[in-house]
């Protein structure tokens, strides 16, 4: 119907289902499915005949190398490219690519982060094909999505842990489901839409920046004397610079398969946001790590710089990706959908309840899978979610489950369903719940909504831990449930589950104001954990409900546990570490230069005045004095505090004392930068201002 539009090229370099089902022989696209399915495996006839075809297709789109892709603990993806092409028996050169090429690949493991899972000598790592992902093509290289494990089976990625996690909650839900009636569900999937927010400046002024370049934030800065109070920005006309990028973005994407759906300005200044449609949890995952690669090699394109960090200026929002979530039955039923009437839709009710008891039950995992040592700068602040976390229902869901809780029975009379706000139109379709942007996590009519997460985090182990916990929950549901004859007693022992679980989490349920100071006395209160940063936070992962959880459900040893801890308070220090280390060369080669050029120009011009100088001339040497003392006199306490942090010989107390004593200098130090860019003059300071990143030249 429509030729010709850049709509053609849709999905070009994806070896999707459609794909396979074309150029695979029937038997072996059979197989794969039924795989897929969970009805049965791959052996290597079927490998080598997968193997095959995608080389084939790889070759006719111009492809030369192919990589095991994967996803180690660090920020960011990995890949090696191996060529196709190897030595013949006579010399010549052989196009090849095997079933067991497609299957396992080695990597170096050595220099990757392991918390200590295995030895530095010990390096190798082994890379085995995640089927559920599509492969794709990149710049010529066919990347085919696996997870990454150690010599001995440990995980040594984000992967291998999320697959574990998606099984458990496939089981999990897809007994429920099945003890409530419906025996035609065969499996269930977590689906997942990841909001990806992110901000874009000029590369040049990028490029002057060191502690943008090396840090990903703004170090220090004054504010603007605009910023977004005057609400302009956000869903406003989008600047032609940028609509240019988001075009050549959404191009990429589409080839990519990757549904790239809406864009526009958010709410900072030079602040936008992409959203795709959902997927299954792996894919939108592994999508969501192309999408982020693709804004920052796109922007370079334009002379832009994309900034992915949750804080990169002060003082205005921060970026955050959030994680709608939602699970989905093999034939299409989403198990949060609350049809028509709510209160009588049991499956509903029970789904609703086992993520309440979930979040409840391990609200700090949560808090520590969400955020990271930049996601701190945002938790907290009157601009995102608080670091406390609670759930926001909605007065309409809200009011059905305490009316339950309640054993009321007439639930539907109680809620409000009027709504026409608009004449002359038949028919309004009308939201079951507001939407409450101060919550941590909302319900958002058929799924819910975790906004915590940072903007530059993977979503992998926020809906690991997300599947792990629901999982737990529903499994003690069907325990309950299991062995009762008649579907009416089912029912009505499922209400009775409802009644009990939310009478024992009710506390975590919140539809107010959760920026507000009263809040945190609430929550307080009623026994929330409010946990301020990020590495209190990673001692979470050994409590003694964590390890059984996740041990329970085979997701994690606890050795590979107390790995994790070991990883994610060495990339906390290391970060704050790094900030450290910026910040002071950039003081000590440019800050206190610029200073003193200016201080020596003022000292003439009041030479110059001698006794008739104005007033303005003196107080302005005295502050920039103060500010070359003050700042000197913090630099060398911060070097001699950053010895003493490196002494600490255990990771979590090194990285903890970071959080107390560094983190709090640089803050010191920035104040006083701050307050000298303020009154510096423009002919002097010539390192770009906010004013200059956030407004000039989109």
């Amino acid at each position: 119907m429509y030729k010709n539009t850049v709509f053609d090229d849709f999905g070009s370099l994806v070896f999707n289902e459609k794909l396979m089902e074309e150029r695979l022989p029937r038997p072996v696209y059979n197989t794969w499915k039924k795989t897929i399915a969970k009805e049965g495996t791959l052996d290597r006839a079927t490998a080598d005949a997968i193997a095959h075809a995608m080389k084939t297709w790889a070759l006719e789109n111009n492809t030369t190398h192919f990589s095991h892709w994967f996803h180690p603990m660090t920020s960011t993806t990995a890949e090696k490219h191996d060529s196709f092409v190897e030595p013949g028996d006579s010399g010549e050169p052989l196009l090849r690519f095997s079933g067991k090429s497609l299957i396992k690949g080695e990597s170096d493991a050595s220099s990757f982060p392991s918390g200590g899972l295995r030895a530095t000598f010990e390096a190798r790592g082994y890379t085995y094909w995640d089927f559920t992902s599509p492969a794709f093509i990149r710049d010529r290289v066919l990347y085919i999505p696996t997870v990454f494990v150690s010599y001995n089976g440990e995980s040594l990625d984000k992967k291998a842990p999320l697959l574990k996690s998606i099984e458990a909650i496939s089981t999990a839900s897809t007994r429920v489901v099945n003890l409530l009636g419906d025996k035609d569900v065969k499996y269930c999937t977590p689906v997942v839409g990841l909001e990806q927010e992110y901000f874009l400046i000029d590369k040049s002024f990028y490029e002057k920046r060191l502690d943008l370049l090396l840090t990903g934030r703004t170090l220090f800065g004054a504010c603007a004397p605009k910023g977004q109070e005057l609400e302009d920005h956000y869903f406003g006309n989008i600047p032609s610079r940028v609509n240019s990028f988001m075009n050549d973005v959404n191009i990429d994407l589409w080839k990519l398969g990757i549904y790239a759906k809406a864009e526009h300005n958010e709410a900072a200044p030079a602040q936008f946001e992409i959203a795709p449609i959902f997927s299954n949890a792996n894919i939108a995952i592994d999508q969501n790590q192309l999408i982020m690669d693709i804004l920052k090699k796109t922007a370079e394109k334009h002379n832009l710089a994309c900034l992915l960090h949750e804080k990169p200026f002060s003082k205005i929002n921060g970026s955050g990706k959030h994680n709608n979530y939602s699970i989905i039955t093999n034939d299409g039923q989403n198990l949060y959908s609350p049809g028509d009437k709510p209160s009588e839709n049991i499956r509903f009710l029970l789904f609703m309840c086992a993520f309440i008891k979930a979040v409840d039950t391990y609200p700090e995992l949560l808090r520590m899978a969400s955020s990271s040592a930049g996601n701190d700068h945002r938790l907290g602040s009157s601009e995102a979610p608080p670091a406390i976390i609670s759930i926001y229902l909605g007065s309409y869901i809200e009011t059905v489950l305490y009316n339950i809780y309640k054993s009321d029975k007439n639930i539907e009379s109680h809620i409000d369903k009027n709504f026409n706000p608009i004449h002359g139109l038949s028919y309004i379709p009308h939201d079951n719940a507001d939407r409450n942007r101060t919550s941590p996590i909302a319900f958002t009519g058929n799924k819910f909504e975790f906004r915590m997460l940072g903007s530059s985090l993977s979503a992998s182990l926020v809906n690991t831990v997300l599947n792990s916990s629901i999982a737990e929950a529903l499994n003690e549901i069907a325990d309950s449930l299991e062995g009762i004859k008649y579907i009416n007693d089912v029912r009505d022992k499922a209400l009775s589950l409802c009644q009990e679980i939310i009478s024992n989490h009710k506390r975590i349920i919140f539809s107010g104001d959760g920026y507000s100071k009263e809040w945190i006395k609430e929550a307080k209160r009623r026994g929330l954990p409010n946990i301020t940063s990020f590495i209190e936070s990673v001692p979470s992962l050994l409590d003694d409900k964590s390890i059984h959880l996740f041990t329970s459900l085979n997701i994690y040893s606890e050795k590979e546990l107390r790995a994790h801890e070991d990883i994610f308070a060495e990339q906390y220090q290391k970060t704050i570490e790094l900030e450290a280390k910026t910040l002071i060369k950039i003081c000590k080669n440019e800050i206190l230069p610029l200073m003193v050029k200016e201080l020596k120009l003022y000292g003439e011009t009041y030479n110059a005045c001698n006794k008739l100088a104005p007033n303005y001339l003196v107080e302005t040497i005295k502050k920039i004095s103060t500010f070359i003392e003050n700042i000197n006199k913090n630099l060398i306490v911060l070097n001699e505090q950053l010895t003493l942090c490196n002494q600490i010989p255990y990771v979590y107390e090194k990285a903890l004392k970071y959080h107390n004593d560094i983190s709090p200098l640089l803050c010191v130090i920035r104040e006083s930068i701050d307050k000298y860019e303020i009154i510096a003059s423009k002919d002097i300071y010539d390192i770009p201002t906010y004013t200059d990143m956030l407004f000039k030249k989109l």
